[in-house]
């Protein structure tokens, strides 16, 4: 266990970001600039901006933005004096170029996001983001999809292209602490001691604070939160809350907890159009072990087709589906809708 108060944490906020989810990827450019100027002065390490899955994420599958990812980062980099400017990138949908167009709108540090297995996807946009001195982690996505073992085995393989950091991505909010515990132990037998960890984690079973101290405890030193939550599903781990967690415990965040949660309340608690918490819908997300940013998708298909929306996604879960296949939740409303009709028509 290692909880030592003098280890400086890394702090991502992923508001702009995740919190893109909540919104339909709907941020105006005044709302980024607020709530970054407020995140900075509150003194997070870190601000992540794009559409909620990446550069370039914007498209009828993921869902259209109100604006692109590089009015939104060029917004961001009007107001953030301190804290460094991030993105996201998910190989196949955004690319180096869409990555240089990014550092040249003031973005410093880039995250690469794969699935859990599929590590070897992000080798070329990790070295030229190392090459043009970004800052580097990656996040190996449905962590619980992999086995700690081989989930360390990809985190290895991202080690060895240049990452500076690997996150425990929860994509699911499906974990449970010892799952997290177990990832974090598997990578530290066999990542280099220099590599940075770190932990994503969702609250759609309601352990996303519970994960981030885990994570602390195993070690890890960059900790991602969003204000109020804001993300898919249930949310991220809050950060206010976070804060004040470790601020309880005497962790060493540089954060300023009373900001924070003046920030939650005030300026983003206000967008959401669908409160980000745990309900029925966003823990059966959890309990399935589905993507939480299926959650709007899958309640879409629900009003379309009169299927409820934890079935559709419990057999999301069943079918194994992944990030990427968005287009797949209204194949399985209507074939959960067709299995229902049958049934009736049997029943007559």
């Amino acid at each position: 266990m290692d909880t030592d108060p003098k280890r400086k944490l890394y702090i991502q906020d992923t508001t702009l970001r995740d919190g893109m989810h909540a919104i339909r990827h709907g941020y105006s450019l005044d709302q980024v600039r607020t709530i970054a100027k407020a995140l900075d002065k509150a003194g997070v390490s870190a601000i992540e901006v794009t559409h909620g899955d990446g550069l370039c994420g914007t498209s009828f599958n993921y869902g259209f933005g109100t604006h692109t990812d590089l009015e939104w980062i060029s917004a961001a980099a009007e107001v953030v004096e301190n804290a460094k400017l991030t993105v996201l990138l998910l190989p196949g949908i955004g690319t180096i170029e869409d990555l240089k167009a990014a550092y040249n709108a003031g973005a410093r540090s880039v995250r690469v996001a794969t699935h859990c297995t599929e590590a070897d996807i992000s080798k070329q946009h990790i070295e030229w983001a190392r090459e043009a001195g970004m800052d580097v982690a990656c996040l190996l996505m449905l962590a619980h999809m992999n086995e700690p073992k081989p989930f360390a085995e990809q985190a290895k393989l991202m080690e060895s292209y240049g990452a500076n950091c690997i996150y425990v991505t929860d994509s699911a909010g499906a974990l449970l602490v010892d799952g997290v515990v177990d990832r974090f132990k598997a990578m530290h037998d066999i990542l280099d001691t220099k590599t940075q960890t770190g932990m994503h984690a969702h609250n759609n079973l309601g352990l996303g604070i519970a994960f981030n101290i885990a994570a602390i405890e195993q070690g890890a030193s960059r900790i991602d939160g969003s204000l109020a939550g804001m993300g898919a599903g249930a949310g991220n781990a809050p950060l206010e809350v976070f804060v004040a967690v470790a601020d309880r415990m005497g962790l060493n965040h540089g954060c300023d907890v009373f900001g924070l949660m003046d920030a939650a309340e005030d300026l983003v608690r206000p967008l959401q159009d669908r409160p980000v918490r745990v309900d029925r819908e966003t823990l059966s997300i959890g309990y399935a072990g589905v993507y939480s940013s299926f959650l709007r998708h899958a309640e879409n298909a629900s009003k379309l087709y009169g299927i409820d929306t934890r079935d559709i996604l419990v057999e999301l879960g069943r079918r194994k589906m992944v990030g990427g296949q968005e287009d797949m939740i209204v194949d399985v409303a209507l074939d959960l809708a067709k299995a229902t009709q049958d049934s009736q028509e049997g029943a007559i």
